[in-house]
């Protein structure tokens, strides 16, 4: 008569051992796995060591009543749901409401019919397979914001995080970072006399240009936890968590003698015959007063002097030095 559908695992707890059994001998013939349980005190404990699809629960238990075990289960879930059918020989609609109000899904008389029994487990099966389809389509779409964002994160032309990206990065590296005591690094990157290398070899060239800067920096990114983005037009940024300044200094003398090894000819720049970049470097350990503002305007002036002192460097107030005066000590010393 009944589809009976896939096989449940079904909790019993009734005190009664003849009540159990019919239930057992009706789930069985329709080829459902039981477990047994005759205490209620030991009811949620079995519930959380089996993991039952489905809880048939006597309402009148010596000990505690089948509503005290609904609750006890009910805390016991972690986020899910578990269909829960009281057994009552009292069933009127106050019995019905108070099952309800203690977590129960439906009720079902003393004695068990094992025809009503059926069409009660075949609701559930359905509203089972609703659940299940409605969490995969909420995975589905968790999913699909998860994207979205990673594409509102992006810079479409480099593939590095835009503008927005690095903001809420920035955001969330100054909070780690204060709560571990860690240091943080940003740089900011702007690419040497762009607009000449636009204005001389067509745009073109110039979107190639900062494809090839942009390789450049996302290669040289150390560790797992740092980043590098587009910040707008030829400007980059780099986010450093942990790096001190020591290191800030090192990364940038090897991204200077990385965009050497590129070697891409800028027939209009007054400072090298290859595209070169000035960078500001500002390396911080956070505190309650950091934040990302007062980061980006102290890298903002660091770039600003770097390209007062000639460009193709980097500098940092911190260290009060440049890369260039870095390379003089290393051939001295």
């Amino acid at each position: 008569m009944f589809d009976f559908g896939p096989s449940f695992r079904v909790l019993v707890v009734d005190d009664l051992a003849t009540q159990r059994a019919v239930a057992r001998e009706a789930l069985q013939s329709m080829g459902h796995r039981v477990t047994e349980c005759a205490h209620a005190e030991q009811a949620a404990a079995v519930f959380k060591a089996i993991k039952p699809d489905i809880v048939l629960l006597d309402v009148e238990m010596p000990g505690a009543s089948g509503y005290e075990v609904a609750r006890q289960i009910r805390a016991a879930e972690s986020g899910g749901w578990t269909p829960i059918i009281f057994l009552s020989t009292h069933h009127t609609d106050a019995d019905i409401w108070q099952g309800i109000q203690a977590g129960g899904d439906d009720y079902l008389a003393k004695p068990v019919s094992r025809q009503l029994l059926a069409a009660k487990l075949h609701a559930v099966q359905r509203l089972l397979q609703m659940r299940t389809r409605l969490l995969e389509r909420s995975e589905e779409l968790r999913e699909a914001n998860r994207k979205l964002k990673l594409l509102n994160d992006k810079d479409a032309m480099t593939g590095l995080l835009n503008r927005g990206g690095l903001d809420r990065a920035l955001h969330d590296a100054i909070q780690r970072c204060a709560e571990t005591g860690q240091p943080l690094t940003l740089l900011l990157i702007d690419v040497d006399h762009f607009k000449a290398y636009n204005d001389a070899l067509g745009h073109l060239a110039g979107d190639a240009c900062l494809k090839r800067v942009a390789q450049l920096l996302r290669d040289a990114c150390p560790k797992p936890s740092d980043l590098a983005a587009r910040y707008g037009g030829e400007e980059f940024a780099m986010l450093l968590p942990g790096t001190p300044r020591s290191g800030a200094m090192t990364l940038a003398r090897a991204l200077l003698r990385g965009m050497e090894q590129l070697a891409m000819p800028h027939p209009a720049s007054p400072t090298a015959r290859w595209v070169s970049f000035s960078g500001g470097i500002t390396t911080v350990v956070p505190d309650a007063d950091s934040n990302a503002e007062s980061l980006l305007m102290r890298a903002d002036e660091a770039l600003y002097a770097a390209k007062a002192r000639g460009r193709n460097r980097f500098f940092s107030f911190e260290m009060q030095m440049d890369t260039d005066e870095q390379r003089e000590l290393l051939r001295g010393a």
